[in-house]
Formats: structure tokens, sequence, C-alpha cells
């Protein structure tokens, strides 16, 4: 037997060793679900952050155009998250169809 991964598709088997290969993908893909997740957490910090700037007590022309301008961007960061949110359960949907597909539990 050989060491490393050939001696390893000696033992398991050609399907095993590709299950292998499919469930580090898999994980991989997880991990990126995951970061993308993250990146959502840190746009609703941000948002939070934007909460507190409106200073509600500046009545002047220029304290509304301010709180115009940060409402605006706040609205747009929200889309983004949104999206980030959605992206990410798409991508773990993909993590669980490439199990499916190389025969993993569910399948």
């Amino acid at each position: 037997m050989q060491p490393g991964p050939a001696g390893n598709v000696a033992v398991l088997g050609a399907k095993s060793a590709d299950f292998l290969a499919c469930a580090s993908r898999t994980y991989e893909i997880q991990q990126l679900a995951a970061r993308v997740a993250r990146c959502a957490d840190e746009a609703d910090a941000v948002l939070a952050s934007l909460a507190r700037l409106e200073l509600q007590t500046w009545q002047s022309p220029a304290g509304r155009a301010y709180r115009v301008s940060v409402s605006l961007q706040a609205a747009s960061l929200r889309r983004s998250r949104d999206a980030l949110l959605d992206a990410a359960a798409a991508v773990l949907r993909h993590a669980q169809n490439v199990t499916l597909s190389a025969g993993g539990p569910g399948s």
C-alpha cells in the first residue's frame, strides 16, 4: 500500500475517495456561507452605528439634509445586508446539493 492519498484510495476505494473529496468541498462551501453570513452581521453593526449618528436634535436644514443622507445610506446597506443573507442561504443550499450529488447523507 502506498503512503498518502494514493494509499487511502487503495484502502477506501474510488467511491469512498470521491465521497471524501466531496465532503471536503462541502465543508469549504459551508465555510464560505459562514463568511458571507458574517459580512451580513457586519452590515448590521454598521446599520446600528448609522442609527446612532442620526442626530435627531439637530433641526437646521443641514441637520435634515444629513439625516436624509444617512437614511438613504442605511436603506442601501439594508438591501445589501438582505442580499448577503440570501447569498448565504443559496451557498448553504449549494453545499447540500454537493453532498447529495455525491451520495452523502439524505440521498
